[in-house]
Order: structure tokens, then sequence, then C-alpha cells
């Protein structure tokens, strides 16, 4: 299905770092996120299926919810219900071996025109699900994704989507819903974070709410070199 929507759109792709990757490990992939074709694309970088976090309104929009369904997507759970849903449902998928896809900015770059290195302040629930997981061993992997040619269009008025998602405060802004699509990308995979037994005592006793903040950041400031830097 990720290669079929690429397909559509087609895109010349320079991946780079899959050497960093694990073999046979769960992995919660993270990552920047302009376009709809981020977690495709980051399925090709990994080279392995990924069940991306997706906003709640993906979920109730006729059409789109069927293409999230055949990706394997999480659908976060409403925005005045807490995530405790949704962390299940991940923490039972990387028990089961399976890799996670989580877009730590958030929906925010998604509704806003923002440049291609631009880098909104990562969420740090990725952390903790990582750390709380139900597996001896997984890898949080960053991903970088560096546009190099692209084009940005209008799509939609933003109030139009609070038909579907009345709860989202980004739905209630005047403005139009861009649409990112790229021509030529550079997928740039970081180094790993390794979160094992020795991390995850780490993690109790230095305090989870620190550690997750530590992991979160190191995360950010390593995409964010990557889309500084370029391939390497």
């Amino acid at each position: 299905m990720s290669n079929w929507l690429l397909a559509l759109s087609p895109v010349n792709i320079s991946v780079h770092g899959r050497d960093r990757l694990p073999a046979t490990q769960p992995l919660v992939v993270v990552s920047n996120h302009r376009s709809i074709m981020d977690a495709p694309l980051l399925m090709n970088a990994v080279d392995r299926s990924v069940r991306f976090a997706c906003h709640h309104y993906m979920s109730q929009v006729p059409g789109l919810r069927t293409v999230i369904s055949a990706l394997g997507c999480l659908p976060l759970d409403a925005p005045d219900k807490g995530q405790t849903a949704f962390f299940r449902r991940a923490m039972k998928a990387l028990e089961d071996g399976e890799a996670v896809g989580i877009f730590p900015e958030g929906a925010a770059p998604m509704v806003s025109p923002t440049s291609p290195d631009n880098l909104s302040t990562f969420h740090r629930g990725f952390a903790h699900l990582a750390m709380r997981a139900p597996v001896d061993e997984l890898a949080i992997v960053p991903v970088a994704i560096a546009a190099r040619r692209e084009t940005n269009n209008p799509v939609m008025p933003l109030r139009w989507l609070s038909l579907f998602d009345a709860t989202e405060p980004l739905f209630q802004q005047s403005g139009w819903h861009p649409a990112v699509v790229y021509h030529q990308v550079d997928l740039l995979i970081g180094r790993p974070i390794r979160v094992d037994a020795r991390l995850r005592s780490h993690y109790r006793s230095k305090g989870a709410g620190a550690l997750a903040t530590e992991i979160t950041q190191c995360c950010q400031d390593e995409i964010a070199t990557q889309l500084k830097q370029g391939a390497y």
C-alpha cells in the first residue's frame, strides 16, 4: 500500500543510514512531519511495515479512513479523551515485534506552511511509549525527512476539518490546509537509542519525566542536525 501511494506521486528518494537499523527488534520510529507522503516514505526507508500514529480526525473521514486502515495506522484518541487506548494499541504492536511510527511535532506542521528545515518542539509521548513497552529490547530510530524539491498548495479551508473533529483547536483557525508534495527527498536515518533493562532501570530511578525529556531532546537534536547537514 505504501509503495502504491508513492507511485501515485513519483518522487526521487535517497535513503542514507540503513546500516544503522536493528535487524529484528521492535522499533519506535520518530521523524519530522510536513506531508501525507511521510509515512510511506519512512516505511521505504526502514524497509518494513510501520504502524504510524495518526490524528484522530483521519479515522473519521470517509475514504481517508480506508487509506489509514490499509496502512495499518494507529489513530490517536480524541484530544479531550487522553491517549490510553492509543498507548494500549501501540504497546501491543511493539509486543508483537512490529515497528510503531510517531511524529512528535504533532499535527501543527501539517496545517501550517513551514520550510523544509523547520522543526517544532517534540512531545515526549514516544519516549514514554518506548520505555513502558512490554518487550525486552527495542530501538528508538530518529529519521530526518529532508525535502530538496517540493510543491506546496492549499487544498481546503481548515475549518472544514472541524466537521470531523470539532475538539481540535487547529481546525478552529482561518486559512487553508496546505499539501506538501515532495519531488526529491533525502531520508536520513540517525543513531538509534537502544532501550533495554539498564535504560529502563535508569528511567525508574532517575524519574520518568526527566529521562523522557532527555531522550526526546536527543532525538530532536539528531533530526535537526541531519536536516541542516544533509546526506552524510
